[in-house]
C-alpha cells in the first residue's frame, strides 16, 4: 500500500509517528498551519512557527525519507483579532518560495464571525496575488453548513481563484455536494470522536465516487489516528474495492491536486 498524507499537523505528533507512517506507506506528508493549542500572542510566534514548519520539520520528517510539506496562513481559530492577522499575513510572501511551501492554508472560519470572514477574504487575495494552492478549514458541527456557505461565498466572489486549486476540508455528508458542485476539491478529515469515521468516509467515496476526493487524518493536539488513511484503505478492501480504485483515492487523488504546486515532487 502507498498513500500520502495530505493534511496532518505533525508539530503536535511524536517522532514515532513518523516511523509508523513511513511503514504504513506513507510517501509524503503535508502539514497546514494550524493552531498551537493556545492563542499566540503576537506576530513574532507565527514567524517561529513558520520557520518550524519551512525548516525544522521537514528535517525531522526526512531522519524517516518521508518528504514533508507545508501551507502557511493564520489558522481560523486566531482569526477574530483582525489587526494581529495583518501582521501575520504580512510575514508570508517571505516564506512562499521556500522549497516545502505548497499554498495558503488552512484558511476559513471557526465560528463564522465578521473578522473571521474578513481574515479570510485577506488570506484568498494573498493566494491569488501569488497564485497559490489554497487548503480551506471548515467549521465544526453545527456551524458547518453555514460556515461552508460563507466560505464558497468569498470564493466564488474573487474571480481570480480558479476553483481545482482550492481544496475544501472536513466536509461531511452535508456539504461535500457543496464543494463539488462548485468545483471544488473535497477533504474528508478522520477522526476517531469527530469530523468523519473511516466508514463514513468509504459511504461518501461511494455515492460520490473519486473525482476530486482526498481523505486526511489532520492529526493533531486532541485525540486523533495519525493511520487513519490507510486504516479506511483497509475499510475500502473489506468492502471489495479493488486496489486501483483504492490506490486513486488515497494516492493519486492528493498528488494530482497537489501537484498543481511545481514543488511537489515525489
Amino acid at each position: 500500500m502507498r498513500y500520502i498524507e495530505p493534511h496532518a499537523h505533525m508539530v503536535s505528533r511524536v517522532t514515532d509517528d513518523y516511523r509508523n507512517m513511513m511503514a504504513a506507506g506513507c510517501a509524503a506528508v503535508c502539514e497546514p498551519a494550524f493552531w498551537a493549542g493556545f492563542d499566540r500572542s503576537s506576530a513574532n510566534g507565527f514567524y517561529d512557527y513558520f520557520c518550524q514548519l519551512t525548516e525544522h520539520e521537514p528535517r525531522r520528517a526526512a531522519k524517516f525519507g518521508l518528504p514533508h510539506f507545508s501551507w502557511l496562513c493564520i489558522n481560523p481559530k486566531e482569526s477574530e483579532d483582525v489587526r494581529l492577522a495583518e501582521e501575520v499575513i504580512a510575514l508570508i510572501p517571505q516564506f512562499l518560495d521556500r522549497p516545502n511551501v505548497l499554498g495558503i492554508g488552512e484558511i476559513g472560519l471557526n465560528k463564522n464571525s465578521r473578522n473571521e470572514v474578513r481574515v479570510l477574504e485577506m488570506h484568498v487575495d494573498l493566494a491569488a496575488r501569488h497564485d497559490q494552492l489554497i487548503l480551506v478549514h471548515t467549521p465544526h458541527l453545527e456551524d458547518k453548513l453555514k460556515g461552508t456557505r460563507l466560505t464558497l461565498d468569498v470564493l466564488k466572489n474573487d474571480p481570480r481563484i480558479r476553483p481545482e486549486r482550492v481544496i475544501i476540508d472536513h466536509v461531511e455528508e452535508h456539504t461535500i455536494k457543496l464543494a463539488l458542485d462548485g468545483g471544488f476539491w473535497a477533504g474528508l478529515t478522520l477522526y476517531p470522536d469527530s469530523k468523519c469515521s473511516p466508514a463514513r468516509a468509504v459511504d461518501m467515496f461511494e455515492v460520490y465516487g473519486p473525482e476530486r476526493l482526498w481523505m486526511n487524518s489532520a492529526c493533531d493536539w486532541g485525540v486523533s489516528i495519525p493511520l487513519n488513511v490507510p486504516y479506511t484503505a483497509l475499510e475500502m478492501s473489506r468492502r471489495g474495492h479493488p486496489p486501483d480504485a483504492i490506490d486513486r483515492f488515497i494516492y493519486r487523488n492528493p498528488a494530482e491536486f497537489l501537484s498543481q504546486c511545481p514543488k511537489f515532487r515525489l
